[in-house]
């Protein structure tokens, strides 16, 4: 299974970017978004930035996964 997250841009230097994922800082690739700008959100997926989001839904992405994070774990 693969995933994508939503990621906001922070910084931006040559074809690599600083996102901030929930308050933890990577870096991230625009080779495949080279229209991206600090501000942005983008699906970051492997280190690699596959999409820029609009903010709504980005925003709504990350609140879904903050309610899954309340989700009991079963055996």
């Amino acid at each position: 299974m693969c995933l994508a997250v939503p990621a906001q841009i922070v910084k931006i230097e040559d074809t690599i970017a600083e996102v901030d994922m929930a308050g933890t800082k990577v870096r991230a690739s625009l080779a495949m978004v080279p229209d991206a700008k600090i501000g942005d959100y983008v699906l970051l997926h492997t280190g690699f930035a596959i999409q820029i989001l609009d903010e709504h839904e980005a925003l709504e992405t990350l609140k879904l996964f903050k309610e899954m994070e309340m989700i009991p774990e079963t055996t």
